[in-house]
């Protein structure tokens, strides 16, 4: 189990590596990566800007890759989560989860981003091309995404 929260990008390629060497006991691994749109609905995205309380958002970050580990027979998860002002097409967010079996990963990999997206304790700002800014909040579609694991 492995939870990043930093400035600096990754690289997916070198993660994936770093995480499951050549382990012969992982049969599925599943990747997720988020990344800067360049606009929200019909707004042009100059960057987003991601805060967090240090400590605390790794700590809670733990905790739910704990909760993934318990709930599927992983044998390696990752999560490495950005902050600071992105621009459009930066990584965010990387998840990565590996099992024998490729259903549990994808389920776990699903789990820790639909947490990710609603309960995680990050504030999200966007700054719009016209100069304004706004605070972004977990849509309901969302919400309802992470109720399923409830």
């Amino acid at each position: 189990m492995t939870v990043r929260v930093e400035p600096r990008d990754f690289d997916i390629g070198a993660e994936i590596s770093a995480l499951t060497g050549n382990r012969t006991d992982i049969g599925a691994i599943v990747t997720f990566t988020g990344v800067v749109r360049g606009s929200v609905g019909d707004r042009a995205l100059t960057s987003l800007t991601l805060e967090h309380y240090p400590g605390m958002t790794e700590a809670e970050l733990i905790r739910v890759e704990a909760e993934a580990n318990a709930r599927w027979p992983l044998q390696a998860s990752l999560i490495i989560h950005r902050v600071g002002e992105l621009a459009p097409g930066d990584n965010i967010v990387l998840v990565i989860t590996a099992s024998p079996h490729r259903q549990a990963a994808f389920e776990a990999a699903e789990f820790l981003m639909d947490y990710l997206k609603t309960r995680a304790p990050f504030w999200k700002k966007e700054t719009f091309a016209d100069g304004e800014a706004q605070w972004v909040d977990a849509r309901e579609t969302d919400d309802a995404a992470t109720r399923r694991w409830q």
